[in-house]
């Protein structure tokens, strides 16, 4: 099978495709990633005498690019998102073009190509806050950050082509994801990498946002489990195994790297901050998936990567190419020096 992976360059889409690789020995990628500022050649450095890996570099929105890397594909798993809400706060014109303009681009492509699988890689984020409860697959859309309402909006478009056009497409929404290879400007990467040099991490408001987290390796085994079971038309919530707020995330990982409570800093709260994500995933269950990482063993895999992997995010801390909500207000104080 040739699939083709939109966005491999980044966190989740080269966790994934080294997971996919490793799976399915007959597989074979097309890496289609522009390589923006949060795309990394380095992610993928140990497939790059792999013969059944290639990396083309492009734009989603590049209809030529798109049709070129398509070519002979029986699938495609499409990541390729602008995704930090900060950065979206900053400038919204970015995640308009990459998260709609650029799915739409891909379906039109997929149906020229007449692709068998679609699995379009969304957000919980679409859902907004949640008071109480569990979100379900059907429940109305309310994104209360421009990034999460570009994601809403290629989620609706996405489930167009399939109505109107028949295109095989799956939509997936995942919760917090972490792990190796997980740029900087995330929450758990610069905490840890922050911590590791001492410098402090900014809690936004009062720390009770509720967050699920999932670890990337579980994500990437979902997203492979839904390529060969899930149902075209349909949506499905990928949850983590660790439901908890961000004052909690934090605790358990200064207690993990032994630092001092000194090096968490509140600051005000970020605009239009959802107070709670969960996500109903029994519908992904039903398809016989279960998690393999417990958070605890998931997390000390994840500092334990970025203590080893020094090389990988010291060049990209400091030649810094990202500004968040809070280093712009604070003039990076807070966050990875510039």
């Amino acid at each position: 099978m040739k699939i083709l992976v939109t966005g491999g360059l980044g966190f989740i889409g080269s966790n994934f495709i080294r997971h996919l690789l490793s799976r399915r020995k007959q597989a074979s990628v097309v890496n289609l990633d522009a390589l923006t500022y949060a795309g990394n050649p380095a992610n993928l450095a140990d497939l790059q005498d792999d013969p059944r890996y290639r990396w083309v570099k492009g734009d989603i929105a590049d209809p030529k690019a798109v049709e070129a890397a398509m070519a002979g594909a029986e699938a495609v798993v499409h990541f390729a998102a602008e995704t930090h809400v900060d950065r979206s706060i900053l400038d919204a014109s970015r995640f308009l073009r990459t998260n709609i303009v650029g799915s739409q681009v891909l379906f039109d492509a997929a149906l020229r190509h007449e692709i068998g699988r679609f699995i379009h890689v969304s957000t919980d984020e679409v859902y907004g806050s949640v008071p109480k409860g569990f979100s379900k697959e059907g429940d109305r859309l309310e994104p209360n950050s421009p990034y999460a309402a570009s994601k809403a909006a290629s989620d609706l478009l996405a489930r167009s082509y399939f109505v109107t056009h028949k295109l095989p497409v799956i939509v997936t929404r995942a919760s917090n994801n972490f792990g190796p290879y997980q740029y900087p400007e995330k929450a758990l990467p610069l905490m840890i990498t922050n911590w590791m040099d001492g410098e402090p991490f900014p809690l936004y408001g009062d720390g009770l946002q509720v967050r699920d987290w999932l670890y990337v390796v579980d994500h990437a085994r979902a997203i492979d489990l839904l390529i060969d079971k899930g149902q075209p038309g349909e949506i499905y919530n990928i949850g983590g195994t660790f439901h908890c707020n961000n004052r909690r995330i934090i605790e358990e990982t200064r207690r993990l790297m032994g630092v001092s409570e000194g090096l968490v800093k509140p600051v005000a709260d970020r605009p239009g901050h959802d107070r709670r994500y969960a996500l109903d995933c029994r519908k992904l269950k039903a398809l016989g998936f279960k998690h393999e990482y417990a958070f605890r063993q998931a997390l000390a895999a994840t500092v334990d990567w970025y203590r080893a992997h020094q090389s990988w995010w010291r060049p990209l801390k400091k030649r810094g190419g990202y500004k968040s909500y809070y280093s712009r207000q604070y003039g990076g104080r807070l966050a990875a020096k510039p």
